[in-house]
């Protein structure tokens, strides 16, 4: 007889061999009383939780695919809206507009639009503050998610709070360069010819810091949602930008990266409160210039149906 024979005879032979009817159902029965002890002891531990998220899942579940930037219910209800319930009136349509002409009309406010530039060489050609105050004004004028009015306008003058600010933003600008942009980005940053050192931060007139409040305050001193509140600030900020070049004003897009937090703290704001952009305004000096940008067709952003 060869090795393999014995081999094989040995295993047919063996405990294992001769017990595995027994062996077997004893494993399933093991199994099975080990998976349901851990299902009742994970599970037992998360019922509370699941039972207070299962509204949340279960709505999120139907909103599958769809940006939802309201808090899901938690259980807390007050039906009593925040915005007062009021009679609708009546609405005559747009009755104030450059020019009785509607295609005239849009065409100046699209020469208007179109002649803006981003400026960063700033002249020290005062501005009169009240002109900036009703641009802000019409700002404010902005649509927002169920009329809660998200957001905070900071305008600075001081020459000292606008050293503060270029100094938060300067030492933070030099990381992001040094460091926290990638290759690819500064590369295409490279044609704009920006660094860290941001002089429009203290040579231009003003700055106007545009906060978005992520949540507001009932009359209780309860929290109110505040729902699409960076959608509804950059509306805003986009009506800001063309109220200021209506009315001959130069100003600079700026997102300080990382800088928010300390912005918001030096000017005592309440943490409700997240920087969305920094603008500076004013006249652009003499010395201006800005790099030869050309714009998309209206053929190439526009696609009908």
């Amino acid at each position: 007889m060869n090795l393999l024979d014995e081999l094989t005879r040995a295993f047919d032979q063996s405990l294992i061999v001769s017990c595995w009817k027994y062996i077997f159902p004893v494993l399933v029965v093991l199994y099975l009383f080990i998976f349901l002890y851990d299902k009742n002891r994970y599970g037992g531990k998360k019922t509370k939780e699941n039972s207070s998220t299962a509204t949340t899942n279960a709505v999120k579940e139907k909103l599958d695919g769809i940006e939802y930037v309201g808090e899901i219910d938690s259980g807390e209800f007050d039906p009593t809206p925040v915005l007062e319930e009021t009679e609708h009136i009546p609405f005559a349509g747009a009755t104030v507009t450059l020019n009785k002409d509607p295609l005239k009309a849009a065409t100046h406010f699209y020469e208007i639009v179109n002649n803006r530039r981003s400026v960063r060489m700033f002249s020290t050609r005062s501005v009169d503050a009240s002109v900036i105050d009703k641009c802000i004004h019409a700002a404010a004028t902005s649509p927002s998610g169920a009329h809660t009015e998200p957001w905070t306008f900071c305008l600075i003058s001081d020459a000292d709070v606008k050293a503060q600010v270029r100094e938060i933003i300067e030492a933070e600008e030099l990381v992001n360069y040094q460091q926290r942009m990638s290759k690819q980005w500064t590369t295409d940053l490279r044609p704009l010819k920006t660094n860290h050192v941001k002089e429009y931060l203290t040579e231009a007139p003003y700055l106007i810091l545009i906060f978005k409040q992520t949540y507001g305050f009932k009359a209780d001193g309860g929290k109110k949602q505040h729902y699409y509140n960076e959608i509804s600030t950059s509306i805003a900020t986009g009506i800001l930008l063309c109220a200021l070049q209506a009315a001959g004003l130069n100003s600079l897009v700026t997102t300080p990266l990382n800088c928010g937090p300390a912005l918001r703290n030096l000017l005592g704001r309440p943490v409700n409160e997240k920087l969305l952009v920094l603008l500076p305004v004013g006249y652009a000096s003499d010395e201006c210039t800005v790099p030869d940008l050309h714009r998309k067709p209206v053929e190439e952003v526009v696609v009908k149906y």
